[in-house]
């Protein structure tokens, strides 16, 4: 990479810009824009997101102080915040998730070879979702209580690769169990899900289509024990049992038999019971499936850390949708990075070495190798000791 150009135009250099144009053209983004093109605005954005912007104007006056770099980073132009307002408001947020649909399809195989620990041939995804708080008076539209907006993030992530497949972006009244109507079920793959998505009418679709569910069962299951398995309690399982349910509604919406698994965690104290539709999987499995549903957690809490999607730079639908969709075009592309580069480190450690480089002339391999040459050489052994013991 020359030397010569910005560590913010050699990161933009992992970005199709083929790809990126496809999307602007399906939905005629750029349609009658004279100026400020629909991949100016994905790059105050990500700019936004990698230097952690608070507001338009912070955004316009941080790249106002770097403007003989501008125009090598792919901008025509100084950004007014008014001009990145309008184009929030405007543009349609679907070219930039589709933008981040294309990052997802490079980023995923380049994980394949990642290690879960799970004895198992087959994709396992985790499924969950989470709220973001909004103002009600500045956001009216997405009145979640009395006194409260807010709007849901449904995301499946690939467990392999700790990368989102599905995201859906929903008022925050909206259900999460909404979220199986939409995700296309892949056979033989496994989606781990917590209680809140029991609802067997669905689960039975997934079984329909040949698609494994591991979830936790709800303390008021109503079934029928068919056949019990031999277990080793000494592991943690509790019982491995084949059910079908009794409920009144269940036993119609989920008509054919269910797996139920019981395992007791020691090391929290705390027993479990999940449900499954694949009778072959050994117990154990089924538990450490589920215990890696927490990656999903991780993601929204890294997400919500580490990207400006907390505070938003516009309060209309699209410019949420937006926001949310460049903050996930631009995680995937850090893993990307990540991957593509061979760099060991963490990825908040990767944004935060990046959000304080961004207009270096460095080489991106070099800014990362400055970094562990520096903290490498570090030597405690010659820091003063405030008190001698």
């Amino acid at each position: 990479m020359s030397q010569e150009q910005t560590v913010f135009s050699q990161i933009l250099q992992f970005v199709s810009y083929d790809d990126f144009r496809i999307c602007v053209r399906r939905y005629d983004g750029n349609k009658g824009v004279r100026r400020f093109s629909c991949w100016e605005q994905f790059l105050a954005m990500a700019f936004a997101q990698l230097t952690h912007r608070e507001s338009l104007r912070d955004i316009e006056v941080c790249l106002a102080a770097h403007q003989k770099d501008l125009y090598r980073s792919g901008f025509r132009s100084l950004v007014k915040r008014s001009t990145l307002a309008d184009a929030n408001e405007n543009r349609d947020w679907r070219i930039y998730s589709d933008f981040a649909h294309s990052l997802i399809k490079r980023a995923r195989p380049l994980y394949a070879d990642t290690d879960l620990g799970l004895d198992l041939d087959a994709t396992v995804y985790a499924l969950d979702a989470t709220t973001i708080d909004l103002c009600l008076s500045l956001f009216p539209w997405a009145s979640f209580r009395r006194a409260k907006g807010a709007v849901k993030l449904h995301t499946m992530i690939d467990l392999q690769s700790a990368i989102p497949v599905f995201i859906d972006i929903t008022h925050g009244k909206i259900h999460d169990v909404n979220a199986l109507d939409h995700i296309i079920p892949q056979p033989g793959s496994y989606i781990v899900m917590d209680r809140g998505y029991i609802d067997f009418h669905r689960l039975y679709a997934l079984h329909q289509a040949m698609t494994y569910f591991v979830i936790r069962a709800k303390a008021d299951l109503q079934f029928r024990r068919r056949q019990s398995r031999q277990i080793d309690k000494t592991t943690g399982l509790r019982s491995d049992q084949t059910i079908r349910l009794t409920g009144p509604k269940t036993s119609g919406l989920y008509p054919v038999p269910l797996r139920r698994v019981s395992y007791y965690s020691e090391e929290i104290d705390k027993r479990f019971v999940f449900l499954t539709n694949d009778f072959l999987l050994p117990p154990l499995t089924v538990a450490a499936i589920y215990r890696n549903r927490w990656q999903v957690e991780l993601f929204f809490k890294w997400i919500k850390q580490h990207l400006r999607i907390k505070r938003f730079f516009g309060t209309s639908p699209n410019c949420v949708r937006t926001q949310v969709w460049i903050a996930v075009a631009v995680y995937v592309l850090i893993a990307i990075i990540k991957k593509q580069l061979g760099l060991r480190h963490s990825l908040n450690t990767i944004l935060q070495i990046l959000s304080t480089t961004l207009f270096e002339k460095t080489p991106v391999p070099l800014v990362f190798q400055r970094y562990d040459e520096e903290t490498e050489t570090i030597d405690g052994s010659k820091q003063l000791m405030l008190f001698d013991i």
